[in-house]
């Protein structure tokens, strides 16, 4: 098993800011995800875009130097709780590195910020057929969103513009 660590991320040095586009555009190639590549404007637009977006958070998971995952997380606000929330936007290991704790552990650190700060909950999207993801998150004390089982379960949905 690797040993590796988590941190978070400084967006305004370079080295933090080249495994975050790293880590992105690798998890962007899988098929979870676009199945492509990031185009490289997007690539270039990605760093600047995150460091003006208030409650930005990027945790990096590194072994010895090199980025093997990341959580960009996006702090929010319920309104039903009266206080912040983190979401976690996009978790992402490598390949080489699937299955060795990397996911859990960047879920503990998004989660151990959150708690320090007194947010009232993290929360996440993942697809219906990432049955590896819905496994980690749920081990880990995730569930889906309802506020009453007769109401049903939320969904997340979206409109591109």
């Amino acid at each position: 098993m690797s040993k590796f660590e988590i941190a978070q991320a400084d967006l305004t040095h370079d080295d933090d800011s080249a495994a975050t586009v790293a880590m992105i555009d690798s998890y962007s190639q899988s098929p979870t995800a676009n199945g492509a590549p990031l185009a490289d404007d997007i690539k270039s637009r990605l760093i600047p875009g995150l460091r003006a977006h208030p409650g930005t958070v990027v945790f990096l998971a590194r072994d010895d130097s090199e980025p093997i995952g990341v959580a960009v997380c996006f702090v929010g606000y319920s309104t039903f709780a009266g206080n912040r929330l983190l979401n976690i936007h996009d978790l992402a290991v490598v390949p080489s590195h699937a299955g060795k704790g990397v996911g859990r552990a960047l879920l503990a650190a998004a989660e151990a910020y959150a708690r320090e700060r007194g947010f009232a909950k993290l929360t996440l999207e993942c697809q219906e057929n990432n049955t590896r993801a819905w496994s980690l998150y749920e081990n880990v004390g995730f569930g889906t969103y309802e506020l009453d089982p007769a109401t049903g379960r939320a969904l997340v949905m979206q409109k591109k513009l």
